[in-house]
């Protein structure tokens, strides 16, 4: 029995090595039971490797690993309380969809009428009632990962593993299903690891994001205070875009050559000579490319003492016509001196 404040999973100094290549290098964090928990990070950056120690599938090099207050460092991954989601949702073509969801319930020996009881409960969970007779080739991709998201949870883990379930996904759908992956996992309340490359991914469904780097932790922290306040210039450029700024050119907008980062979106351009207000910063500069993309236009700016920053702004009035007509316009930069990001080195976050 564990309590209530025991972390669902705890990495603890964890170091997964291949030769010499370190692919997870000295993590610590804890995961919150209940929560929906992201490993973010480009490929290579050690957030697959560490969703497969999870799993058991890897053993560590070096470190601790719990789960629910239990060491698991050594434990096969049928003696782990998790289960996974994968990228190619791993079905088995020969079977039904109701067969694919209750196939653990049949492994552990479950009735056939409880087990299809509660592949239907499964299935009613993520919105495919009346399927469980189809095979997997019938289904669209979609269907296919919410059969794999039903049998991963048949079993009630403790813990789920989500591999980039929806990187197969086209961007519509996968929108769609960052919303109702979402929902699931408040629903049942099962702990979710997710594993994403995905920035918007990340933002959109997670409680908690850990970025990772080099097989690093750089950051964890909410959604919001890993867009808003980046600890390193990495997480400022990986997360979303974001303009970064050091030395001179700092220097002369900011008044010190300490990095900082600023966000696009909190960029207005006006024109050279309005007047600016208290608490400002500001840039003068010439817009250089531009780039039309529906609801919002994105402009590169060169500045007059150096550097570049990125702009975005509404297409609230204007046409595309518009947009690309500013390329070669002198602009004044003004953004609130109180959204410059200080950026400081890379730290190993507690989690």
């Amino acid at each position: 029995m564990t309590d209530s404040n025991t972390p669902a999973v705890r990495f603890s100094h964890v170091s997964r090595h291949f030769g010499e290549v370190r692919a997870v290098d000295d993590v610590s964090l804890d995961i919150i039971d209940g929560e929906f928990f992201t490993m973010l990070g480009p490929s290579g950056s050690g957030k697959t490797t560490c969703l497969r120690l999870i799993a058991g599938f890897e053993q560590p090099t070096g470190g601790s690993i719990q789960l629910h207050g239990v060491e698991a460092t050594g434990q096969p991954p049928y003696e782990r309380d998790v289960n996974t989601v994968f990228q190619d949702y791993a079905l088995f073509p020969h079977m039904t969809v109701g067969e694919n969801v209750a196939y653990g319930l049949m492994i552990k020996q479950v009735p056939k009428a409880k087990r299809s009881k509660r592949a239907e409960e499964m299935l009613e969970l993520v919105r495919l009632p009346g399927l469980a007779a189809r095979r997997p080739a019938q289904l669209s991709g979609g269907q296919r990962q919410r059969v794999a998201l039903a049998r991963a949870l048949v079993n009630h883990p403790r813990v789920l593993l989500l591999d980039e379930p929806l990187g197969a996904l086209d961007l519509k759908l996968r929108q769609q299903m960052q919303i109702e992956l979402k929902a699931i996992q408040q629903q049942v309340g099962v702990t979710f690891v997710f594993v994403t490359h995905d920035q918007e991914e990340a933002l959109t469904m997670s409680d908690r994001i850990a970025v990772f780097n080099l097989g690093k932790v750089e950051q964890i922290g909410a959604p919001a205070e890993i867009y808003e306040h980046p600890a390193t210039a990495f997480v400022a450029g990986f997360v979303g875009v974001s303009n970064l700024l050091s030395g001179p050119a700092a220097q002369a907008i900011a008044g010190s050559p300490a990095p900082f980062a600023i966000r696009p979106e909190k960029i207005s351009m006006v024109a050279p000579g309005a007047g600016l207000a208290d608490g400002v910063c500001s840039a003068t500069g010439r817009i250089r490319d531009v780039l039309y993309l529906g609801m919002h236009t994105r402009y590169q700016v060169v500045l007059d003492g150096g550097g570049e920053l990125t702009v975005v702004a509404q297409n609230l009035d204007g046409s595309a016509t518009d947009a690309l007509a500013a390329r070669g316009r002198l602009v004044r930069l003004v953004w609130q001196r109180k959204h410059n990001q200080a950026i400081g080195e890379p730290t190993q976050p507690s989690g």
